[in-house]
């Protein structure tokens, strides 16, 4: 049958429940339309119908699509999926016949039809036999910040949309990492969400909007809502972060603030863990190395503290200072900060009596051993030991007595601060030492940068190690006895090490 002979699908958004909110191109399809289609449980009352009802003429072909199912209980063969995709065909097909007789169909749909609507099941199915167009309608989400009177998301903050029915573990990540958020399709989600948001520490932030534009309409604080007061068509909103209330240092914030000390992985933003972007977008200061605070995103009214490399006590008694006063400070570091970073100073001088009561946590990131681990392949599937080879806080000595005792016990060696500027005999001098104990040929990855722009990850044995080649942003990852470099059919050339050890 050609294009002109069939009639013309809409899906038509009818906004979140006010009838004044549809657009007029919704109002002018409806009432041009030969079929109005609208879905509904088996009750038989229709929300989306509702809205248009005042649009709907008596002449009009309803066709009525009923769930034969609203939760995941059913005995169908295929499951709640199978009852579903069951139903959808045949409404297709319904459709389909009006469409093939000359018929414009208007699908209703509540908010927008292609947000998280059941038209876009009709649209799948229908929209490349048939001319379609789609009528966007006003979401539940932007009604929800309306009626809140609260900003959504300002300037450069990311809105996370979050169905309800995630994993909570799931909700929780998601919501500790983003800037603003909603989570739609609540009722029997509600508990698993609050917990979410609690776990999250986002729960003080949150607000609750029923039923937007609609009769029955209620918002509120998340924390106070009656989980078994809450239905399907609910939300949970977390606004903007900027202008949001924050507490003021001084001494009537004493006791509110902490520390939190994050590793924000070995470079930028796609090494941060949903844990960490969390951590740094609610702290009021960010204390930290200049290099490490400039990889954190710019948020306004967020203080940043940057300082030299080598200042860490002061760096660390400035953050619980700031605590102490009521802010709440990330301390940024860089890879993870239990790894010859930054926890360490800032637990050291926590532990002083002037700030036994200033909370304090630290936070993982993803260490440079690992990543460059995982560019070389897997050198540290077995026993592995690390050691930073800066003589700049204990004696070369004792450095050379640990590379000696690492090597002769046959581990992975990950060697952090090889050398810098005024350390340039170390990585020689390691290199030295460990060929009194491996082979010449024993793989050794040469990191440097890893995530960064000047990535460079080479493999090369340990005879032709060159300390030239080496400074403060690369790590090496020596082989032990067991450690394979091959090359693969593509060219790549691999490091691992087998996690199985033979029989002495």
């Amino acid at each position: 049958m050609s294009e002109q002979n069939t009639g013309r699908l809409y899906g038509v958004g009818l906004g979140p429940g006010d009838p004044a909110l549809m657009t007029v191109r919704a109002v002018q399809i409806i009432a041009g339309a030969d079929v109005i289609a609208y879905h509904s449980a088996r009750h038989g009352r229709s929300i989306a119908r509702s809205i248009a009802a005042e649009h709907i003429r008596a002449d009009h072909i309803e066709e009525k699509l009923v769930y034969p199912v609203t939760t995941e209980t059913t005995d169908h063969p295929g499951g709640y999926r199978g009852a579903m995709e069951e139903f959808y065909g045949e409404a297709a097909a319904r459709l389909a016949v009006h469409l093939d007789a000359g018929r414009t169909v208007a699908v209703l749909a509540e908010g927008d039809p292609m947000f998280y609507g059941s038209y876009m099941h009709m649209h799948k199915r229908l929209a490349d036999r048939y001319p379609t167009e789609v009528i966007p309608g006003v979401t539940s989400v932007s009604a929800a910040a309306a009626r809140l009177g609260t900003p959504l998301a300002e300037g450069e903050e990311v809105l996370t949309i979050l169905p309800g029915t995630l994993p909570e573990e799931e909700l929780t990540a998601r919501l500790a990492a983003t800037d603003a958020a909603v989570v739609m399709k609540l009722g029997r989600t509600f508990p698993a969400v609050r917990r979410a948001f609690e776990a999250s520490g986002r729960l003080g932030e949150a607000h609750y909007v029923e039923r937007a534009t609609m009769a029955g309409e209620r918002t509120g604080e998340l924390a106070d809502t009656d989980p078994d007061s809450v239905p399907y068509f609910a939300v949970a909103v977390l606004p903007s972060r900027i202008d949001a209330p924050r507490p003021e240092a001084g001494a009537d914030a004493a006791g509110t603030g902490e520390v939190v000390v994050v590793g924000t992985g070995p470079a930028g933003p796609l090494w941060l863990t949903p844990e960490t972007r969390g951590a740094l977008a609610a702290a009021d200061d960010l204390v930290g190395y200049t290099t490490y605070l400039d990889r954190v995103p710019f948020r306004p009214g967020q203080a940043r503290h940057g300082s030299d490399n080598k200042v860490e006590s002061e760096r660390a008694e400035f953050a619980l200072d700031l605590a102490r006063r009521g802010r709440r400070v990330a301390v940024v570091s860089g890879g993870d900060p239990g790894i010859f970073a930054m926890a360490t100073a800032v637990l050291e001088v926590a532990s002083q009596d002037a700030y036994a009561k200033v909370p304090v946590r630290v936070l993982p990131g993803v260490t440079a051993a690992n990543a460059a681990a995982a560019r070389a392949g897997a050198p540290l599937g077995h026993d592995y030991a690390t050691i930073s080879l800066s003589d700049r806080l204990k004696p070369w000595e004792v450095i050379a007595a640990r590379l000696r005792a690492a090597a002769a016990a046959d581990l992975v060696l990950a060697l952090y601060n090889p050398g810098s500027r005024s350390r340039t005999e170390q990585v020689g001098k390691a290199r030295d030492l460990l060929l009194e104990h491996r082979s010449p040929d024993t793989p050794v990855v040469v990191g440097r940068d890893v995530g960064g722009p000047s990535e460079s990850v080479r493999i090369v044995t340990l005879a032709e190690l060159d300390p030239a080649e080496v400074d403060m942003r690369t790590i090496l990852l020596v082989g032990s006895s067991q450690t394979r470099a091959v090359r693969r059919g593509d060219g790549r050339q691999i490091v691992w090490t087998p996690r199985r050890y033979p029989e002495v």
